[in-house]
């Protein structure tokens, strides 16, 4: 045994708005056995899993067009106009747990919409939350997910700027200064959730206290690649971890001591098992 001295970080695990989801969607299935969720509920695998395996049916946008007169959920990404008008029309029943945070962010992009302003924002080409945020602007707004994307030289000089929720905020106001330098003009709206942001400065925080750093997170989550590069930045023996069979010994030397911290997608309990299982080298 190398002794390790093994601590989970309590400000990691889901936020809110993924708590929110998964508690309509357990409540849901204790009540009728089954729910169909549009997209993955959550971007972990294992928890998809554990819910998959309570009767979560997860579907597509074209498995929609051919369902009727069914309960479906709406994560907390939130989804674009065209998916209400779809559930109208075939008598679906939308349990809606979009983030109250995304849901401020496309009232806001909607409103700069009608106001027909020039609308940028900086997120993830094909995210589900960025493709709601789309729809609010019928798919007419730039979606970039870095500046090096724009050609900015044959950029309007008067631009509205959103930015998905769960990017980084220092990430973001560096675009802004180029932008300005440039001499274009920004009308500037910082929509990243704060308590995503925070996590930042946690996990700075955390990842020097320890020697070595395992970070758990679902590929699919791109909140999660930034907070793993956050810790990797901070403590270069960092470890992405999607589930505790991809952890190895040889990781590890003896008496070090290892924090464990994941995304805002990362289930408490898949932590758990991660140090678990770390405690048996």
């Amino acid at each position: 045994m190398k002794n390790l001295q093994v601590h989970i970080d309590q400000h990691s695990g889901f936020c809110f708005g993924v708590v929110y989801a998964i508690e309509m969607a357990e409540e849901i299935l204790d009540e009728q056995g089954y729910l169909y969720c549009l997209g993955d509920i959550v971007h972990n695998d294992e928890e998809v899993r554990r819910l998959t395996e309570k009767g979560l049916r997860i579907i597509n946008h074209e498995e929609l067009k051919s369902l009727y007169n069914e309960k479906v959920l709406i994560r907390a990404h939130g989804e674009p106009p065209s998916t209400y008008e779809l559930s109208i029309q075939n008598n679906l029943t939308l349990i809606d747990a979009s983030c109250p945070v995304v849901l401020k962010l496309q009232n806001r992009i909607k409103n700069s919409f009608d106001k027909e302003e020039t609308i940028y924002i900086y997120g993830k080409h094909g995210h589900a939350e960025v493709i709601g945020l789309l729809g609010q602007t019928n798919n007419k707004a730039v979606v970039f997910q870095d500046i090096a994307e724009l050609d900015i030289k044959s950029m309007p000089k008067n631009i509205t700027l959103y930015s998905q929720t769960t990017k980084s905020t220092d990430k973001f106001y560096e675009i802004n200064e180029v932008l300005r330098e440039n001499g274009i003009t920004v009308r500037t709206n910082d929509t990243i959730c704060r308590q995503v942001s925070n996590r930042d400065k946690e996990l700075r925080d955390f990842a020097e206290r320890f020697d070595r750093i395992v970070f758990v997170s679902g590929t699919k989550s791109s909140n999660g690649k930034v907070l793993y590069n956050v810790c990797k930045e901070k403590n270069p023996n960092t470890y992405f971890v999607s589930n505790p069979d991809q952890i190895e010994n040889d990781w590890f030397e003896q008496n070090e001591t290892i924090g464990i911290c994941g995304a805002t997608s990362t289930p408490m309990w898949l932590m758990e098992q991660v140090k678990e299982r770390i405690l048996t080298f």
